[in-house]
């Protein structure tokens, strides 16, 4: 089928709303009508370079919602008329990875990149009559997608589709890096390092867990109000601030766990993360950095005699099939809060509009909702 998506055909280029073609599914493959899409930093990372795709053109967008129109042979658990989230990464369940009980690092996600479909190794969409490389083998930059089952997550048909998209991406990878690979404790204090829409996640998440204190640490004045509205107990524009404010606040001891969830990460501030940090503390590492950034600054001495914990995380480390169910269920009981995480609205056409106004820091999340008009 034609429709249309955005894409970009080179770094550090905006977007362009152009027509594509998507192929019909088969066997074990979802046709989706989409409703929304987050737009997360990470889809930014694409037009920068930080993310390198395959190739490109790319059509970005890896955070959506919506309803099953089509299924393949071989899709037994996902009907026509199902509302579904798009899980940014697959989770089989039969890979060693699935099997060990980490379905956030299913095998399967090391094609995300690649572009080809999970389903038969070919490109499932075209532009101008060239292969698309559709990020995270999603592509929710787009009205209309076809995915491998494994990506598919069946939600509670009551959820609004722009709440339900987050938890596609943000605030599962964000709420779990505090209570799964943070394993925040009741009374533990918690310094939240960037409060955009992962970071707000992880906030509510350490907040859930029982946290004594949450410092929240951005530079948007606007954010910092916000974060003390979702539960922060302190909030700090800088690194310098926080560190002089956390010491003060914990008598010198420090941040128990600390979770990294910047925009961008670079190498040369882990340390300054670290210093945050409490002994015996953990410092979870949920932001992006550019693959090509492998240079960090450390002080391994103080690592070690402090006994330190450097954790990286990619979705939160749950099981996405578990845990976006979970998180929507918290949300219709009112003990998660999403829907003040949607800070503006915008049409596909706008998306560009969109990623200015995150990168100047007027949104926690930024959602694409879409409507008949671009069906």
């Amino acid at each position: 089928m034609k429709t249309k998506g955005a894409l970009i055909w080179e770094f550090n280029q905006p977007w362009s709303i152009e027509e594509i073609e998507i192929g019909d599914p088969v066997k074990d493959e979802v046709k989706v009508q989409m409703e929304a899409s987050g737009m997360c930093h990470s889809d930014h990372h694409l037009v920068t370079g930080g993310i390198p795709m395959a190739g490109f053109p790319v059509l970005g967008g890896h955070e959506g919602a919506g309803i099953v129109t089509e299924v393949g042979p071989g899709v037994e658990d996902i009907k026509p008329g199902d509302h579904v989230v798009m899980s940014f990464i697959p989770s089989c369940g039969n890979c060693p990875s699935c099997q060990a009980g980490l379905r956030n690092l299913c095998d399967l996600g090391a094609g995300l990149l690649g572009g080809t479909a999970v389903s038969d190794g070919t490109h499932r969409i075209h532009a101008n009559g060239q292969p698309v490389f559709p990020m995270t083998l999603l592509g929710t930059f787009s009205p209309y997608m076809v995915v491998h089952k494994s990506s598919v997550v069946k939600i509670d048909e009551s959820i609004p589709f722009e709440v339900a998209c987050l938890v596609g991406c943000g605030i599962t990878t964000g709420y779990g890096s505090a209570v799964r690979s943070g394993d925040v404790r009741p009374g533990e204090d918690v310094a939240i390092v960037g409060v955009g829409g992962v970071g707000m996640g992880a906030l509510q998440g350490a907040v859930a867990a029982g946290a004594r204190r949450v410092f929240a640490i951005d530079p948007v004045e606007w954010k910092r109000d916000q974060a003390l509205k979702f539960g922060a107990t302190h909030a700090y524009p800088d690194w310098e601030s926080a560190m002089a404010g956390i010491g003060e606040v914990t008598w010198g001891l420090m941040a128990h766990k600390v979770i990294v969830t910047v925009g961008e990460l670079h190498g040369k501030d882990i340390d300054n993360y670290l210093n945050l940090t409490a002994k015996g503390g953990t410092c979870v590492v949920t932001a992006i950095g550019s693959l090509l950034d492998n240079e960090v600054n450390l002080n391994l001495a103080m690592l070690t005699l402090l006994q330190k914990n450097l954790q990286g995380t990619i979705f939160g480390g749950g099981n996405p099939h578990f845990d976006i169910p979970q998180l929507l269920s918290m949300y219709k009981a009112g003990k998660l809060n999403l829907d003040d995480m949607v800070t503006r609205q915008y049409k596909l056409e706008q998306i560009n509009d969109g990623y200015k106004d995150m990168l100047e820091g007027r949104n926690i999340r930024g959602v694409i909702r879409y409507t008949d008009e671009d069906r």
